[in-house]
Parts: C-alpha cells; structure tokens; sequence
C-alpha cells in the first residue's frame, strides 16, 4: 500500500490530516502509531514520512488544520461582524461541549512537556495564534473598537489563556450557565473598549495634553 492511483500529493495530505486527528482524538498521542495513521488514510508509513517527519509533527499539523478550519468558518459566516463581536461569539462557544477532534490541542499540550518532537512544532503553532489574534486586536484598535494604549500580545495571551483553560476543564468538570457566562464576557471585553471622557473631561487630543494651551 502506497500512495493512491489517481491521488494527488495535496489530497493525499489532507487524507493523513483527516485520519491523523480522528485517531489522535480516540487513541490519544501516545497510544497511536504511525502505522496506525497511515493505516486509516489508506497509505504507506513511507507515505506519511514523504509529507510529515514525525508522528509529533502530524499532531500539530492536525491541530492547526483544525483550528483554521474553525476561525474561517466564523468569519465566511458574517464577513461584516465586527471583531470585538467575533470574540465575544468565540468566547461564548469556550464551555460548550467539544466533539473529539476539538480535544487534540489536550493532547498536544500533554505531549510537548515530555516529547521534544511535539514541543518544537507545538511552540511555532502557539506563535501562530498569538499572532493571529494579535493582529485582530490591532485592526480593532484601528478601528476604535478597543483601546490603543491596551498591548496586543497582553490580550492575545489573555484570550490564549482562556482558550486553553476551556479544553482542560470541559463542562462535564465544571460547568457554567450561558446567560452567566456571556454577561461576564461581554462586561470583559467592554473593557477592551477606548476609555469615554467623564463629562466635563474633553475628548481627543486635548484629554491627553490636559487642555488647550
């Protein structure tokens, strides 16, 4: 069994991708082989070796496969949502249940404190997302969505920290109501939000120099 008649090199990727994260997600990282993957994509294990160099290595394409998936989808389905708002629907969704592919990033975390093969890649996917949700928070400060003086990577670390957290402490662990937890997300990214004059305070530059001169 090698690569498939009349298969491309790009689908027979996405063949490993697919069967890599459903056997990840059932077996966990360290009860799956190689053999196993290749296995379910209907490939060699030299197959596999010709697109990833390791079995860590396919973990994390997995999960960033995932991941994209999941940000594109929420953005093809109202390109006008403002990006506060696109937070706040993200955040919503943190609690609720996950299907099984939603727990690799579990295993991945797991698996890069003990597995160097897993901590490489899993460190350049972490720098991923920060920038991703960084460069959200700097067109939302353009647009006058979130403060300025707020520091981008502070919010996307913060925002990583609760994304991570939720896939540790799944619902059936500790759960929470919905209307509680949208008002709380709502009121934090309030906050996120350009600071208003008091009244009486002027507004603009003039807040900033204290005035005109």
């Amino acid at each position: 069994m090698g690569r498939i008649a009349g298969v491309t090199a790009a689908e027979t990727r996405e063949r490993l991708l697919r069967a890599a994260a459903d056997v990840f997600a059932e077996r966990g990282y360290d009860g799956t082989r190689v053999a196993d993957i290749a296995s379910a994509a209907g490939v060699s294990n030299g197959a596999l070796y010709a697109h990833f160099g390791s079995k860590g290595e396919l973990l994390v394409a997995a999960l960033r496969t995932h991941g994209r998936r999941m940000l594109a989808e929420l953005v093809a389905a109202d390109p006008e949502r403002s990006i506060t708002e696109s937070l706040l629907i993200i955040g919503r969704w943190l609690p609720k249940r996950r299907d099984a592919r939603g727990h690799l990033v579990v295993e991945a975390l797991v698996a890069a404190r003990r597995d160097a093969d897993v901590a490489r890649p899993m460190h350049g996917y972490m720098d991923e997302r920060a920038a991703v949700l960084e460069e959200l928070v700097r067109a939302a400060q353009a647009g006058g969505e979130m403060d300025g003086a707020l520091s981008p990577n502070a919010i996307a670390h913060f925002c990583l920290l609760l994304a991570m957290g939720s896939v540790l402490v799944p619902p059936e662990m500790h759960g929470v109501g919905d209307e509680e937890w949208s008002a709380l997300l709502t009121r934090v990214v309030a906050a996120f939000a350009p600071a208003r004059p008091a009244p009486g305070e002027p507004a603009g530059p003039e807040a900033q120099t204290g005035g005109t001169r």
